[in-house]
């Protein structure tokens, strides 16, 4: 008899795939399992960003009523835009923790206002309207139509 024990018959022999598999598996079974929120629909947004430059997220719509004096000699007026954009609670995920974000309904968007300054030539005339593209750093690119009423 040597001093060494004997393997048992089974360990002697190589372990099938499969049962390596499961050990693998069994041996991370105690650990805790994090659920962790999908990142489904920001894939989907990262890869809608790669397709065409021109497709943008929306068209936003507004007006700015300039008096007499400023329509005749050109101004620089603020504009405020709600923009669709990434919701500030959820980080655009739609969820937290699998629970839907409350503060934008689970879409992973909300309204955010954007402040632009417009800068209108002078002797505009009253109806005119200025278009442009607007990409701040939290949202998507988006088309606005700012109309210029003279009052």
């Amino acid at each position: 008899m040597s001093d060494h024990p004997r393997p048992l018959r089974d360990e002697s022999l190589p372990l099938p795939a499969t049962a390596t598999l499961s050990m693998t598996r069994a041996c991370f079974a105690d650990e805790i399992g994090i659920d962790f929120p999908a990142c489904g629909t920001v894939a989907d947004r990262l890869l809608n960003s790669f397709d065409a430059d021109d497709d943008v997220a929306a068209f936003v719509h507004a007006q700015v009523t300039l008096t007499p004096r400023q329509a005749f000699d050109g101004t620089i007026v603020p504009v405020e835009l709600s923009l669709p954009s990434l919701c500030r609670d959820c980080g655009g995920r739609g969820e937290s923790w699998s629970v839907p974000c409350v503060a934008c309904g689970g879409t992973g968007e909300a309204e955010r206002t954007h402040c632009v300054h417009l800068s209108v030539p002078p002797r505009v005339p009253d109806g005119a309207r200025v278009r442009f593209v607007v990409a701040p750093p939290f949202a998507r690119p988006t088309r606005v139509e700012v109309t210029i009423s003279v009052a």
